[in-house]
């Protein structure tokens, strides 16, 4: 008996430090670049996800963030930067989360870590009373298609270009990529290309923020696929947060309302698990 007393005695001792411990790592401050802030890294040139209201950052992507940074008790910073380096900037530290509508593609997976939250796709747009109104992809042949750089669909008309339009003689698709989406809609309005082809929550304002003179021409969503929010590849630490922020922000009810207020969608559990490649 007194040898098995022992025992006890030691595991309940054992056990003691052990839950201290991890009572002192699930209470020990998160890491981040700069310590109690979230630098967030977003193109602040592209609404509703992302823009400058007044010099203020505004849109889904701002409002989520700063929703999120609240969760963690952490203050949010934005680093207004170009789509195509925001990974870059990620990976050398410059911020610890890119927050700017970043499409989950089996690439990015390889270099970055996500916290999917939204699901969008792509749409087509052309000038006012164009007699050009390609309603899918394949209709892009021997056309010129303006596009933000680094967009997810540019592999993807490459290969219709490839694969379907060249074979078929009906000319290549000429794609003119543009450092910020504003400058593929004024190449569109002054004729430097025929079609323009937009996220599409993105595109469904451009024919206000042009009075008019940029109209959808597709009536689909192409090419859907999910959002999400990128981190430092292996910051398990800041993923988890993240994930448990958002987890919260769904049962408090503001990520909803959110949703709700700028009209997108939010990604069924089949939608992440296809764009993480981990479906079964």
């Amino acid at each position: 008996m007194s040898g098995q007393s022992s025992l006890r005695r030691f595991l309940r001792g054992a056990l003691v430090p052990l839950a201290f411990a991890a009572s002192l790592a699930s209470a020990a401050p998160l890491q981040t670049v700069k310590p109690g802030t979230l630098l967030i890294g977003s193109d602040l040139t592209y609404p509703p996800y992302a823009y400058l209201d007044g010099g203020k950052p505004a849109g889904f992507d701002a409002e989520f963030s700063r929703m999120l940074a609240t969760h963690l008790k952490l203050e949010p910073v934005f680093l207004d930067t170009r789509f195509p380096d925001l990974i870059l900037g990620m990976k050398a530290r410059r911020f610890d989360v890119v927050a700017s509508a970043l499409y989950v593609t089996p690439d990015r997976v390889k270099q970055v870590d996500f916290v999917p939250y939204l699901k969008t796709g792509a749409s087509l747009l052309v000038a006012k009373g164009s007699a050009y109104r390609p309603k899918t992809p394949d209709e892009l042949c021997g056309k010129r298609v303006g596009t933000i750089k680094g967009a997810s669909w540019t592999p993807k008309l490459r290969a219709i270009s490839t694969d379907i339009c060249k074979p078929a003689g009906r000319g290549e698709i000429a794609i003119l990529e543009f450092p910020t989406s504003p400058e593929a809609t004024s190449a569109l309005m002054s004729k430097a290309v025929d079609v323009q082809i937009e996220d599409a929550a993105v595109a469904q304002g451009i024919p206000k923020q042009t009075n008019g003179r940029v109209e959808p021409s597709s009536t689909t969503l192409l090419y859907p696929i999910v959002i999400g929010l990128g981190v430092t590849k292996g910051d398990g630490g800041l993923q988890h947060a993240l994930e448990g922020a958002l987890n919260d922000a769904k049962r408090s009810g503001e990520y909803g309302s959110l949703v709700k207020k700028y009209g997108l969608q939010e990604p069924t559990a089949a939608d992440v698990a296809a764009a993480l490649g981990t479906a079964k």
